[in-house]
């Protein structure tokens, strides 16, 4: 892979996991619908992490309208914005200990899939803001991961960056990018290739 230059980081599955939250927060938001007749799982909602906003209300809300889909997702995300930044998520081991060495060394980005916001709660409420040079995720300008990935390389003129995240859709999303990629294998995905991987993110450190 050569000497990377910067890291980009996926969020859900690879720096911190808040599906608890994230799942009592759109069971509130979704709880006074009279079209929405079911309460979320955890499971369910671990499942759909990675996923875009878009593709979420397809998977959550098959039987109503696109419209409608649209305006669930967008009370889900408005609930996220009030209250993720007090009930946070949890870290993985040694992120935050590893993000602060890592960005002594070279910098660091976040590109996700999220709505807008959600990348703000997780920075808010660990207080790691100070270790990500840029963010961008999908509910920022609706473009695909792969594009918001190819936007930062340009923006800051990265020329090897890698980008680490825990699933396949993450793999096909560097590749079409044209970045190195790394599987965080403590994640919630499972690739359908052999790849290049870490078990815990303080694997990182063994590249500088």
């Amino acid at each position: 892979m050569g000497s990377f230059d910067s890291m980009i980081f996926d969020l859900d599955g690879t720096l911190w996991n808040a599906v608890k939250s994230v799942t009592a927060t759109w069971n509130r938001a979704v709880a006074k619908e009279p079209d929405v007749q079911k309460v979320f799982s955890e499971n369910e909602i671990k499942n759909i992490m990675g996923l875009n906003t878009k593709e979420i209300g397809d998977k959550l809300f098959p039987g109503l309208p696109p419209q409608r889909r649209e305006a669930l997702m967008a009370l889900c995300g408005e609930a996220e914005r009030k209250e993720l930044p007090k009930l946070g998520g949890i870290l993985y081991p040694g992120v935050e200990e590893t993000l602060r060495r890592l960005k002594e060394r070279l910098p660091l980005f976040i590109v996700s899939n999220c709505d807008s916001g959600y990348i703000e709660a997780f920075l808010h409420y660990h207080h790691v803001e100070d270790c990500f040079r840029a963010t961008l995720c999908y509910g920022d300008r609706a473009k695909e991961k792969a594009e918001n990935i190819r936007s930062l390389v340009t923006a800051f003129a990265l020329k090897n960056p890698v980008y680490i995240g825990d699933t396949e859709k993450d793999r096909l999303a560097a590749g079409k990018a044209g970045v190195s990629f790394l599987h965080a294998a403590y994640g919630f995905g499972h690739l359908e290739t052999e790849t290049p991987s870490i078990n815990k993110i303080s694997d990182l450190l063994q590249l500088l």
